[in-house]
């Protein structure tokens, strides 16, 4: 039995040998040139590049609006409708007025073609003459201004009725029928069919970094294979007072019909600046106080720690100005636990085969194995083992 159990105790050799540091894990990403800058994206939506606010040109009560949210109106199509009773009567009295003086301007005129074959004569007076003529001019200039009160009267009473100027969408109103509105108050708004733009609110950063010239991708956001492209149209000179953001619209050429008004886009833009090469904020670390990452070499497969020069710090990655180049592996996960020279393995490899070493450790203990000649012996002491477990086990 001792001879037994001696048999399954290391010998010194095996002891000796160091237990293999296991193999961890790491993720890796491949270091990329990229183009200079930065791409910033932002949320907005699609508005009418020209809107307008129908309003009547005199107050009144409102007795018909004849579109809705949605309508689509053509150029001189009633909107809406004013009680005209009142720009009636004044037509009317402005004609009666224009017809009084008329009558008026008739009997001047009459009596000036009668009194100017009796001048010459000495039938008439000149002085009878002279203020016959006045009369005239007089009565004429009455006929001017009721010609312009009834004009005045009759402009008056189509101002009681809302015409479309132009083709476009409705999309707000502002009153609705037997409501008394005054001079100039909104209607409907309407949107005309000139074009579309993409509004944004941007941070003032991104305002400084870009141009006018650059050129914005605009994606629609319920669907990103409709996309199209446009240039800043207008900026505005003032910072919302609660975002601190300024209001961009941005000029899209040929919007697909999809981009209806309201839809919610994305606009890109790339922001200029010098290439250069990023990686993940998670791969930093630090050696010798200055900034350092962890190269994989593939050949290998051991990782060494390098210093690099960090040109700008962002919210998810690290813009590097040097010590990296492309094509080269770096560590983005479990950088805490390395050490230069460490064999690692990229996350999704197969773990390495150990099967040789398995298979060795028999060869091993086949030194101490019994020839045929002890089998018997070997028989009869795994015979009695039993036994000597159940003693051993006893209190």
């Amino acid at each position: 039995m001792s001879t037994l159990l001696t048999g399954c105790l290391p010998t010194d050799e095996e002891a000796s040998q160091p237990v293999p540091e296991p193999i961890r894990p790491v993720r890796v990403v491949t270091v990329e040139e990229l183009p200079g800058g930065e791409r910033v994206t932002l949320t907005g939506n699609i508005q009418a590049q020209d809107d307008v606010a129908l309003a009547f040109r005199v107050g009144g009560q409102l007795i018909e609006r004849t579109v809705n949210v949605g309508d689509q109106v053509v150029a001189g199509q009633v909107v809406a409708r004013l009680d005209a009773v009142n720009e009636r009567n004044a037509v009317d009295a402005a004609r009666a007025n224009l017809a009084a003086a008329m009558a008026r301007l008739v009997e001047a005129r009459n009596t000036v073609r009668r009194f100017e074959p009796m001048l010459p004569q000495g039938f008439v007076a000149r002085a009878d003459f002279d203020r016959a003529v006045e009369a005239r001019d007089a009565a004429q200039a009455q006929v001017e201004a009721a010609q312009a009160q009834v004009a005045t009267a009759e402009n008056q009473l189509g101002f009681t009725t809302l015409l479309a100027d132009g083709p476009g969408t409705v999309t707000e109103r502002g009153a609705e029928p037997g409501e008394v509105v005054a001079a100039g108050r909104m209607i409907v708004r309407l949107a005309r069919e000139a074009g579309r733009d993409a509004v944004f609110d941007v941070p003032a950063r991104v305002i400084e970094s870009g141009s006018a010239d650059d050129e914005v991708t605009v994606a629609l956001s319920s669907d990103p294979t409709v996309t199209t492209s446009g240039r800043v149209r207008e900026v505005s000179p003032q910072a919302d007072p609660v975002t601190r953001t300024f209001q961009v619209r941005v000029g899209l050429a040929n919007p697909p019909a999809a981009m209806r008004l309201g839809s919610t886009v994305t606009g890109s833009i790339q922001l200029g600046g010098a290439a250069g090469i990023e990686i993940p904020n998670s791969a930093l670390t630090s050696a010798r106080g200055a900034p350092a990452v962890w190269v994989l070499d593939p050949q290998t497969n051991t990782v060494a720690l390098r210093n690099i020069d960090v040109a700008r710090f962002e919210l998810d990655r690290v813009l590097i100005a040097q010590g990296l180049d492309a094509g080269e592996l770096v560590v983005t996960a479990g950088v805490q636990t390395l050490r230069p020279g460490q064999q690692v393995r990229r996350l999704g490899e197969p773990v390495p085969d150990e099967t040789e070493a398995e298979t060795s450790e028999p060869a091993v203990g086949q030194v101490g194995e019994p020839t045929s000649g002890e089998a018997g012996d070997d028989t009869g002491d795994t015979a009695s083992e039993p036994s000597v477990e159940k003693a051993e086990a006893r209190p």
